[in-house]
C-alpha cells in the first residue's frame, strides 16, 4: 500500500457539508483532456454529495486561433449524468455579462475554474469580478500560469485572471513556483493530477495489437497525444536512430494530430531511414479508442523539452504503462526512476538509454506491479476533497 504524504491525507471535515460548486472549463461537446478532466471532476464531486455544474464554453477558441482539426468531440458520446451549461464566449465582453448573471442567479457556494491559458484570463477574470466573492469564492486550477509557447500579452493577461481569485490549486511544484510571481496569497496548494479513469480498462496487448495491425512480436514504445514542438517527438524519433535500438527492432507507435508542421518530423524519419520502424497514427484519438493504444504498447515515452505536468502520465497510470519522462516541469514528481518508468534528460542518448534498459532486463512485470501500486495516490476523492478544504480555509 502507498503512503501517502501528509498533504495528502484526507480531512473528515470536508465530508460534514453539501456545496453546490460550478467549475468554469471546457466539457462536451469539446473535446481533449481539459475537458475529460473536467467530466471526471464534476462526477467526483458529485459522489461526494455535492451539487456539481459544469460551465463550459459556447466558443473556446475563434477557428483561426486553434491548430488542429476541430475542437469538437465528434463521437456524439455524452457523459452521462453531468449537468453541463455551454455558455461562455472566450471573445465577446457582453456574453461574459450574461454568464456572470447567470452565476449570480444560481448563487452556487464557489467556483472552480480552469485556468491554462493567459488567452482565456480577460473573460474569466471578468466574469469572477463580476460575482459576489462574499457568497461566492473562487478558487483557479492553475495548469499552466506562464505558457509554454509564449505570445504578446501573457503576463498581463495572466495577473488580470489571478487576481480575480480567492484560492488556487497547481499540479506541478514549477506551475506553483510561477504562481508565486503573481500572488502572495496564502490559500494555494500543490495536488496531484487524478487519473484518467473514464477511458474503459486495458484490452489485452495482442488483441489491442490486432485492432491496430501492428505485428504480435515487435517491441513497441508509444508517443502519445497532440504533437508540438515543445513535447520533444524529435528528440524520440533521433533516438529510435541509436545503433542499439535498431539492432533490437523497437517500433515506436506515434498517435496523435499534429499542431504544427509534419514535415519536421517526416525529414528526420527520412534522413535516418526509419520508416520500418515508426507507425504513425496521425489523427486526434478519440476517447473510446484510447484504451487500445495504451493496451497495444510496451513503454509510453514522454520525450519533453518543457513541461508543467502531464495529463498523458495519468492515461499511463490509469492502464499501468510503465513510462519514460524527461526531468523537465513536474514530470519527474509523478513518475518514480527505475520503478515506475525512466526519469531522463531531455536528449536522444538517454532516452535511448532507458528503452534498451527496459527491454533488455525486461523491466515491464516489474514496472507494472510498481505502477498498480503507486497509482492508488491518485484516487479522484483525494483531489476533490483537498478542494473543498480550501473553500472551507477561505471562505
Amino acid at each position: 500500500m502507498v503512503k501517502l504524504n501528509k498533504q495528502f491525507v484526507l480531512s473528515s471535515q470536508s465530508l460534514n457539508n453539501s456545496y453546490k460548486i460550478f467549475i468554469l472549463g471546457p466539457a462536451y461537446p469539446l473535446r481533449g483532456g481539459l475537458a475529460t478532466f473536467d467530466e471526471l471532476f464534476c462526477k467526483s464531486l458529485c459522489d461526494l454529495g455535492h451539487d456539481a455544474q459544469i460551465v463550459s464554453y459556447s466558443l473556446q477558441y475563434p477557428n483561426f486561433l486553434f491548430p488542429g482539426s476541430t475542437q469538437y468531440d465528434t463521437s456524439g458520446i455524452a457523459p452521462k449524468g453531468l449537468k453541463i451549461h455551454t455558455l461562455i464566449n472566450s471573445v465577446n465582453p457582453f456574453n461574459w455579462l450574461k454568464t456572470a448573471r447567470f452565476i449570480k442567479r444560481e448563487k452556487p457556494d464557489f467556483l472552480v475554474v480552469r485556468f491554462w491559458i493567459p488567452f482565456m484570463g480577460p473573460a474569466l477574470g471578468t466574469i469572477c469580478r463580476l460575482i459576489n466573492k462574499k457568497h461566492t469564492r473562487v478558487i483557479a486550477i492553475t495548469d499552466n500560469v506562464i505558457p509554454h509557447e509564449k505570445r504578446m500579452g501573457d503576463k498581463p493577461f495572466a495577473k488580470y485572471f489571478i487576481n480575480s481569485c480567492s484560492g488556487f490549486v497547481t499540479m506541478s511544484q514549477s506551475v506553483m513556483n510561477d504562481l508565486k510571481i503573481f500572488t502572495a496569497s496564502q490559500h494555494k496548494k500543490f495536488l496531484l493530477h487524478p487519473l484518467y479513469t473514464s477511458f474503459g480498462e486495458k484490452l489485452d496487448k495482442l488483441e489491442a495489437r490486432k485492432k491496430l495491425n501492428l505485428s504480435l512480436t515487435d517491441k513497441t514504445v508509444l508517443f502519445f497525444g497532440l504533437i508540438r514542438q515543445y513535447k520533444g517527438l524529435d528528440l524520440l524519433l533521433e533516438a529510435m536512430a541509436d545503433n542499439r535500438i535498431k539492432a533490437m527492432n523497437i517500433k515506436l507507435l506515434v498517435a496523435g494530430e499534429f499542431y504544427e508542421d509534419k514535415k519536421a518530423y517526416t525529414d528526420i524519419i527520412e534522413k535516418h531511414h526509419l520508416k520500418d520502424n515508426i507507425v504513425l497514427y496521425d489523427a486526434f484519438i478519440p476517447n473510446e479508442e484510447v484504451k487500445t493504444y495504451f493496451s497495444a504498447a510496451d513503454l509510453l515515452a514522454l520525450p519533453y523539452k518543457h513541461a508543467t505536468q502531464s495529463g498523458v502520465t495519468q492515461v499511463a497510470f490509469h492502464f499501468e504503462k510503465p513510462t519514460i519522462v524527461t526531468n523537465v516541469g513536474g514530470l519527474a514528481e509523478i513518475i518514480p526512476n527505475k520503478v515506475c518508468g525512466y526519469v531522463v534528460d531531455s536528449n536522444s542518448v538517454d532516452i535511448a538509454d532507458a528503452m534498451v534498459d527496459y527491454f533488455t532486463n525486461n523491466r515491464e512485470a516489474d514496472m507494472t506491479t510498481a505502477m498498480h501500486e503507486e497509482k492508488k495516490k491518485y484516487d479522484w476523492s483525494i483531489f476533490s476533497n483537498h478542494i473543498i478544504n480550501l473553500y472551507q480555509e477561505i471562505k
